[in-house]
């Protein structure tokens, strides 16, 4: 059966148990006649996309190639699993921030509610060995028989000091697009931080493409940083943006130079606007998910007012990585001075989550986010279906809209992480369950801070995406983020609530 869509009043209740249901602006709002049938709104894989020619704009690629669209509330009497590959890209809440900033709305096709929520910190407990701990908590909403079910999934830190070496293949945009006042000068002074932050067992290669790729270092050993400062310091725009050949170039440099024992990376820096060479997403893809079988791992780093979202997306997603964005010196020095050199190393390949529900107890559910990597149940355990590689020290957070079925007791829901070891790649897994009576009162009144920034940050995400939250106005949203700011003494909730008001502005 299909849940029709609750009063407006229902407001964070109604928003996430219904959002997938709405439309964008002017769109016909929660009538489930509209809607299409759940199996023909699965995640489209990257050979189904639409192929853009090379000189269309970023808005007709973000529209082109957006994300699957949001699925519907699932039935448990018919399906009680939910699967999805791990990820922990924060591109989109980090690029929908500048896009506010300037006063801007996002592309729709931009929003990716996981990657909102897990731009945020969330002070799970971490494992004592290389896997994962699983917490699993949750909240009744306003609305009767309404939850929110968060599982979060946390890998154990690492010292840097004690990791193995790198082997990291920077491929850097030179093109004429990175001529961006200050674009190009953040890649290079993040490059030269990071240079300095490495260790001496690590190895640096500098690939750089316009029309063409040029390798200006070599796999060189940090022993010469002098080197590959000079390397840097050679960037300079010209050009026209040949992705592929600056990719390929890159790989080929990675392949020659790996290490089995070292952890092998290629990072590309680029706003992601391919328009010579092959544009078309199949054949750079195929070409990243080759590589990635190797265990070449891929990061993307974007950059620029401009950024073609969509594509680097897919291009960390199938180089087995992730992908995030900068704007600032602080968001790059975030990213370069404080993660990558303590996380390089991979702590799991192929991590997959399910989430199994009691029909006896939970009527319905919805995954907020995933949506492009939903799995199917049987795609879980197949060691050969590809998951998302989790770094150490790394949190990914899934909420879940729950309908309950009225005074139902018992085990609501189990939660199961599976993973590769990086170097054997032997299976393991682990689990966690949660009871209806496990479940906080009130979200608003008594659940962790943590939870309820994840319950605004999601909810904030749904409504830059689909212009309307059932009943739930940015205002209200704007006060709990206010008042979480004040709760949890964190910048970034501070930060969250501004975004929020500049929403009000710009929309």
């Amino acid at each position: 059966m299909k849940f029709r869509p609750l009063a407006i009043s229902v407001g964070i209740a109604g928003l996430l148990a219904l959002a997938a249901c709405g439309g964008g602006p002017g769109g016909n709002k929660g009538d489930s006649a509209l809607r299409a049938p759940a199996s023909s709104r699965a995640a489209p894989s990257a050979s189904s996309r639409p192929e853009l020619p090379a000189d269309a704009k970023p808005e007709a690629r973000a529209s082109a190639s957006a994300s699957a669209a949001p699925e519907e509330q699932k039935d448990t009497s018919a399906e009680q699993i939910s699967t999805f590959a791990l990820d922990v890209d924060t591109a989109s809440y980090t690029y929908a921030r500048r896009t506010l900033q300037e006063g801007r709305w996002p592309e729709p096709g931009q929003i990716r509610p996981e990657e909102f929520v897990n731009a945020f910190r969330q002070d799970y407990a971490q494992p004592r060995d290389d896997g994962f701990t699983v917490h699993v908590d949750g909240a009744m909403m306003p609305s009767r028989n309404q939850a929110v079910l968060r599982v979060g999934l946390q890998t154990r830190a690492s010292d840097a000091a004690a990791r193995r070496p790198a082997n990291l293949t920077f491929v850097i945009d030179v093109s004429g697009s990175m001529a961006e006042p200050g674009r190009l000068d953040l890649v290079k002074q993040s490059l030269h931080t990071l240079i300095d932050q490495l260790a001496p067992g690590d190895q640096v290669s500098i690939v750089s493409f316009s029309d063409e790729a040029t390798v200006l270092a070599s796999m060189t050993p940090l022993a010469a940083r002098t080197e590959l400062h000079a390397a840097v310091d050679q960037l300079t725009v010209a050009g026209s943006t040949n992705l592929e050949a600056g990719l390929v170039t890159g790989y080929e440099q990675a392949a020659k130079a790996f290490r089995p024992a070292a952890t092998n990376r290629v990072i590309l820096l680029s706003d992601g606007l391919a328009n010579q060479g092959s544009t078309e997403w199949r054949s750079i893809l195929d070409r990243v998910k080759e590589y990635a079988g190797r265990q070449v791992t891929l990061l993307t780093v974007g950059v620029g007012r401009d950024y073609g979202d969509q594509l680097m997306e897919q291009l960390a997603d199938n180089g087995d990585g992730a992908a995030v964005y900068v704007s600032t010196q602080e968001d790059a020095d975030k990213v370069f001075a404080s993660q990558l050199p303590a996380t390089i190393e991979l702590r799991a390949r192929d991590a997959k989550a399910q989430v199994v529900f009691n029909p006896s107890v939970v009527e319905g559910y919805q995954l907020i986010g995933y949506e492009n990597r939903a799995l199917s149940t049987e795609e879980f355990r197949d060691d050969n279906r590809d998951g998302g590689e989790i770094g150490p020290g790394h949190s990914v957070t899934a909420l879940y809209a729950v309908r309950l079925k009225s005074g139902a007791t018992g085990q609501l829901a189990q939660a199961t992480v599976r993973w590769q070891n990086p170097d054997t790649r032997n299976p393991a897994e682990t689990s966690k369950s949660v009871d209806v009576g496990a479940l906080t009162e009130s979200v608003w009144e008594k659940a962790p801070v943590r939870l309820q920034v994840d319950v605004v940050a999601a909810a904030f995400a749904v409504y830059m995406r689909d212009r309307e939250a059932f009943g739930l106005t940015l205002p209200t949203l704007g006060e709990q983020a206010k008042r979480l700011a004040e709760a949890a003494e964190d910048p970034m909730v501070t930060e969250l609530a501004g975004l929020i008001d500049k929403a009000r502005s710009v929309g």
